[in-house]
């Protein structure tokens, strides 16, 4: 296997989704506590990383083994059936990988203490049965609602118990300052998934995959993705306003005609190869520039 194929195998283009509410978590951690555990972020970042792979390699790998459309889907568009892969080869790096990401896990939480198993294993169930067992999550109506939380909310979450988990208080206080500075990158993060599904929509029916798009319908589903992206900007200056974030991030809304220009593009039309892509670029722009723009401020701090 080359280094190009296992990258295509492990989408590493779709690192972003994870990579920002981790940086997002630091930065919160940092400018509402003063408290960053650096080698401890470091260790959560590889399990993460590593475990955001794996489960892009078992999504691959199940969507392979359970499609019905053997030539068109199988032989052309699965990296898996288009590079000839052993499936035997991409098994045992999936749960080597998992194995790997486990073990670093079990010690962050024999430091941090018991909350990160909880939190941690809810990511994992959700990203297993993901595309796994008899009704995966990614074939139902629940993709979006399951994507979004984990990976926008749960990591930057566990990202803040980790750096302050001495003197972090689970009250609606302090979740719900969490819950609004990961709403953009949840949005964001669920829209992806939905515009994936919209423009997969007959695709996915013939494989006898009913996502959300499948019961809304293209028109509704469309408007779905407007919709929360607008939830999205109202949750960055709604985070300035309660001061849970810095004014710097409000330096973010320069970003706002590039995200206006996708999701009207996409708005017109939704075809895979030409704009899906458009749910990509939002994600990258908004998610980097929400991170960047607070990141401006903690030198100040």
């Amino acid at each position: 296997m080359t280094i190009p194929v296992f990258l295509e195998l492990v989408e590493i283009k779709a690192k972003t989704a994870s990579i920002f509410p981790f940086l997002l978590g630091a930065c919160y951690s940092w400018f509402n506590y003063r408290s960053v555990h650096l080698g401890l972020l470091f260790l959560f970042f590889v399990a993460m990383f590593i475990f955001n792979m794996s489960v892009d390699i078992l999504d691959n790998y199940n969507d392979y083994r359970h499609a019905t459309e053997v030539h068109d889907y199988k032989q052309k568009t699965n990296i898996i059936g288009r590079e000839h892969l052993s499936l035997k080869l991409v098994s045992r790096l999936m749960m080597g990988m998992i194995v790997v990401s486990v073990a670093i896990g079990f010690g962050l939480a024999y430091v941090v203490g018991w909350p990160l198993l909880v939190m941690g294993g809810l990511c994992y169930l959700v990203g297993i049965f993901y595309s796994s067992g008899p009704r995966p999550l990614s074939s139902l109506p629940l993709g979006e609602l399951f994507s979004g939380p984990t990976m926008g909310f749960m990591i930057t979450l566990i990202c803040v118990y980790i750096n302050t988990y001495q003197l972090f208080s689970w009250d609606a206080a302090t979740l719900g300052g969490i819950l609004l500075v990961s709403l953009p990158n949840t949005l964001w993060i669920s829209n992806l998934m939905l515009a994936n599904n919209i423009c997969d929509l007959d695709e996915d029916e013939k494989n006898k995959r009913y996502t959300l798009v499948h019961y809304l319908g293209k028109e509704r589903s469309v408007r779905l993705f407007i919709v929360m992206n607008v939830i999205a900007i109202i949750a960055l200056v709604a985070a300035v306003g309660f001061k849970i974030t810095p004014w710097t991030v409000l330096l973010s809304l320069l970003a706002l005609p590039i995200i206006i220009k996708q999701v009207s593009i996409f708005w017109k039309r939704q075809v895979k190869k030409e704009t899906f892509i458009c749910a990509v670029r939002i994600l990258a722009v908004g998610a980097l520039s929400q991170t960047v723009s607070f990141m401006i401020y903690i030198p100040f701090v």
